[in-house]
């Protein structure tokens, strides 16, 4: 998995959080209304938050363990081939200064 790939599941987990807060807080705000369809309404969007959270706790722990998982693979890496990793810093480095220079 790549490192915008864990980054983009990172800010889609975020995004799902907000949602799912800015959800219960409109239940919140709308805990006086006591019609039996808004009670209905209000129990289900309950149920469906709560399930939403669950598998955003999942969805959080798979980005975790790859995010793991890739920093250890990373780590082995640059251990195992030191100077190789140096020089791709090195260039990458540079090539980074020479587009900045430019503009």
């Amino acid at each position: 998995m790549t490192q915008a790939s864990i980054e983009s599941q990172e800010q889609l987990v975020n995004d799902i959080k907000s949602v799912i807060a800015d959800a219960e807080e409109t239940l919140s705000a709308t805990a006086d209304q006591h019609s039996e369809k808004f009670n209905a309404l209000r129990a289900r969007v309950k149920a469906r938050l709560s399930d939403a959270r669950e598998r955003l706790i999942d969805a959080e722990a798979a980005v975790r363990h790859h995010s793991k998982k890739a920093a250890r693979a990373t780590d082995d890496y640059v251990h195992e081939s030191p100077w190789t990793a140096m020089g791709v810093a090195a260039a990458v480095g540079m090539l980074v200064g020479i587009a900045i220079g430019r503009r």
